[in-house]
C-alpha cells in the first residue's frame, strides 16, 4: 500500500506525467497482477480528468468571428447558374472545335506549299547570290558616274576659265589695235607705278638736298651751328666768334610735355 500512495501522490503533483510502459513493467516485475490493474486504473482515471479539464477550459473561451453580409442564393437560382455555365462551356467547347477543324483544314492546304518552299530554298539562294552580285555592281557603277560627274564638272569649270581668257585676250588686242591700254586695270597699275616712281625720285632729292658739306669737305645731315655772333652795340656789323661759353641749341620738346602745365603768374602787390 505504501508503493500505490507514493505513485499516486506523484500523479497528482506532476499534471505532466504520462503513463510508461517501462516504468509499469519495472512495478510488474515487483507486484501482482491485482495490483497491476489498481495501478493501471488509478493512471487513467487521472489522465481521464486532466483531459475532461482541458475541454472544459476550452469551451468556456469565447470564439471569435465576423458575420458575412450578403443573401445566400437559393436553389433556383444556383441551378439557373449552373445551366448558363453549363450552356457557355457548351458554346466554348463548340468554338474550340470550330478552331481545331480550321486549324487542320488550314494545315492540309499549307503543307503542299510548305514542301514547294522547301524545295525552293536552292533556288533562293541562287538568286541571292545573283542579287548581291547586280547589287555590287549598281554600286561600282554609281561610284564611277560620280568620279566621271566630278571629273565633267572640273573640265567645265576650267574650260569657262579658258573661254574667259580668250574673250579678255581678244579685248586687249583691239584695244591695243586702238592705241589704247589693254585694259583699265592695267592702266591704273601703270599710274600707279609713274606715281610711285615720281614719289621716290622726289624723296631721293629732298635726302641730297638735306647733305651738308662741312669746310673739311665732308658731307653731314646735322644742322650747322653758329660759332658767331653779330654785336648789337657796335657799329660795324661784323661777326664775333664765341667764346668757351657758347650757346647750346635746345632740344624738341618730347611726348612727356602734355603733361606738365606752364606756370601762371601771380601779381605781387607792392
Amino acid at each position: 500500500m505504501g508503493n500505490f500512495c507514493i505513485i499516486f501522490i506523484t500523479t497528482q503533483q506532476d499534471s505532466n506525467l504520462i503513463f510508461d510502459p517501462v516504468f509499469f513493467i519495472s512495478i510488474h516485475c515487483a507486484l501482482t497482477c491485482s495490483q497491476v490493474l489498481s495501478l493501471s486504473l488509478i493512471l487513467s482515471i487521472s489522465q481521464l480528468s486532466e483531459v475532461r479539464d482541458r475541454t472544459l477550459e476550452s469551451l468556456n473561451q469565447t470564439v471569435d468571428y465576423k458575420e458575412l453580409k450578403g443573401k445566400d442564393p437559393s436553389t433556383t437560382e444556383l441551378l439557373k447558374k449552373i445551366e448558363q455555365l453549363e450552356m457557355n462551356l457548351a458554346q466554348r467547347e463548340r468554338q474550340l472545335l470550330e478552331k481545331e477543324l480550321l486549324v487542320d483544314q488550314v494545315t492540309r492546304l499549307s503543307k503542299p506549299l510548305r514542301q514547294q518552299a522547301e524545295a525552293c530554298q536552292q533556288d533562293q539562294l541562287s538568286l541571292r547570290k545573283k542579287l548581291n552580285d547586280l547589287r555590287t555592281r549598281i554600286v561600282n557603277t554609281n561610284y564611277r558616274l560620280m568620279a566621271i560627274s566630278a571629273e565633267l564638272a572640273m573640265k567645265q569649270a576650267i574650260a569657262l576659265t579658258q573661254q574667259q581668257e580668250i574673250k579678255e585676250r581678244e579685248l586687249c588686242q583691239q584695244r591695243l589695235e586702238q592705241d589704247l591700254p589693254p585694259c583699265p586695270e592695267i592702266e591704273e597699275e601703270w599710274r600707279r607705278m609713274l606715281r610711285d616712281k615720281k614719289m621716290r625720285q622726289r624723296d631721293r632729292e629732298e635726302r641730297e638736298r638735306e647733305w651738308n658739306q662741312l669746310p673739311n669737305g665732308e658731307y653731314t645731315t646735322a644742322e650747322a651751328r653758329p660759332n658767331a655772333y653779330i654785336p648789337q652795340t657796335d657799329s660795324l656789323p661784323l661777326p664775333k666768334p664765341y667764346g668757351a661759353q657758347a650757346p647750346f641749341k635746345p632740344s624738341q620738346p618730347g611726348a612727356n610735355m602734355r603733361h606738365i602745365r606752364k606756370p601762371t603768374l601771380k601779381h605781387i602787390a607792392i
